[in-house]
């Protein structure tokens, strides 16, 4: 009978523990859905009127003075994604005051025409809500990093539109002891803010994969070529963003110096460029890839470069989108000297991308099936693993970098 009653306590603990942690689960998922679907209608907006007033671009400098203000006023000039990563991984905690910063820093690039996305500053957005919330609540030490786990989760979610990938990403990218204790929390918290985002009129990112060839012998040594040029683009990428930083940093040691020095090459690249696809996210582009079939050769390129220069001179937002374009352009290119659908070379090299750059293939792969419907998934997933199997650099989200 004694063994009964304990049985059955452990189990009444057991439910209540985890009504509990669905009730925390459910509201920082609604809480960063709603933040995250504001900041996500805020960064379509600013986007469609710099797309309006070409001008504005001209103005980049002076918002970029303007972001490094905001950041020194809230206090956070030293945080960023890795500082949220981290806050997961230990007992780092973010202010804050990050939230609003990093809201307003990733709207002035993409007001302005810096070349960022908006996924890195969703992490940092989540975190620092997440850690409000975990300060508001008391919780304990490793729930307080769980919620911020779940909070990362649901603001890429939310923003993205991929719950899935989200929650492996964060789970992935963090790589904790409490790695199973989150996984549940986590994935609740993703899944909720994706559907409050969708329910407010947030569409996900979510690409036409029309044609996909048959997986045989004729088309692996085409693959096989994208894959591994994909490797050494993602290498030239992150060398880039290394070399660029350092750079900066030591001829304008002064951070309103940089990023105003910062903004007014990128305003003259776009001049001399002839266009402004490399300005903001270039989503945009990507869906022309897909849409219509057409890719410039050189894309890929001077998207690097754009965004080398972004990251460097301190403009706020983020790589993934970056990344996603990068792999887009150069894999369509490829694709189309190899005899291969451009769309179904894009998917290729995003895939390759976005795994190399991230080391984190398992949410590639999550991210890749909801972007593209589990289209062409054989392919893609091989692209994947080979692609972290041979890149043997870090990846850009590792500390040391």
């Amino acid at each position: 009978m004694q063994k009964i009653i304990e049985s059955f306590i452990a189990l009444k603990n057991y439910i209540v523990k985890f009504l509990i942690w669905l009730l925390l689960s459910v509201s920082i998922g609604a809480l960063c859905g709603l933040c995250g679907t504001l900041f996500s209608k805020t960064i379509g907006f600013v986007t469609e009127l710099r797309a309006a007033n070409w001008w504005l671009l001209l103005l980049l400098p002076i918002g970029g003075l303007i972001s490094v203000g905001v950041y020194k006023l809230c206090r956070v000039s030293e945080y960023g994604t890795i500082d949220a990563i981290e806050s997961a991984r230990t007992e780092k905690k973010l202010p804050f005051y990050l939230a609003p910063a990093i809201f307003i820093g990733t709207a002035i690039s993409h007001l302005f025409g810096a070349s960022a996305g908006r996924e890195g500053a969703a992490l940092q957005l989540g975190g620092s809500i997440a850690s409000l919330f975990s300060k508001i609540f008391k919780l304990k030490e490793e729930s307080r990093r769980i919620i911020i786990m779940c909070g990362m989760a649901a603001l890429f979610s939310s923003v993205f539109g991929t719950p899935l990938a989200a929650c492996i990403f964060v789970l992935e990218v963090v790589m904790t002891d409490i790695f199973a204790s989150a996984i549940l929390p986590v994935l609740i918290s993703s899944i909720t803010a994706f559907k409050i985002s969708a329910l407010l009129g947030v569409a996900p990112e979510y690409f036409e994969l029309s044609t996909v060839p048959s997986f045989n012998f004729n088309t692996l040594w085409r693959v096989s070529i994208i894959i591994f040029a994909g490797i050494i683009v993602a290498l030239i990428f992150m060398t880039a963003i290394h070399r660029f930083k350092q750079l900066f940093e030591k001829l304008f040691k002064n951070p309103f110096i940089r990023i105003a020095v910062g903004g007014a090459v990128i305003v003259a690249l776009t001049f001399i460029v002839g266009n402004t696809d490399y300005n903001g996210g270039g989503i945009e582009v990507i869906n022309r890839i897909f849409t219509d079939g057409t890719v410039r050769y050189e894309a890929f390129a001077l998207k690097i470069l754009f965004t080398a220069i972004t990251i460097a001179a301190g403009f706020k937002g983020g790589e993934i989108i970056p990344t996603l374009f990068i792999g887009a352009t150069y894999g369509g290119a490829l694709a189309m000297l190899l005899g291969l659908s451009p769309a179904f070379g894009a998917a290729i090299g995003m895939a390759v991308l976005f795994s190399g750059v991230t080391k984190c293939p398992i949410a590639t792969i999550f991210l890749c099936a909801e972007m593209f419907g589990g289209k062409g998934m054989l392919f893609i997933t091989t692209a994947i693993v080979i692609s972290c199997f041979f890149s043997k650099y870090a990846g850009i989200y590792n500390k040391s970098k």
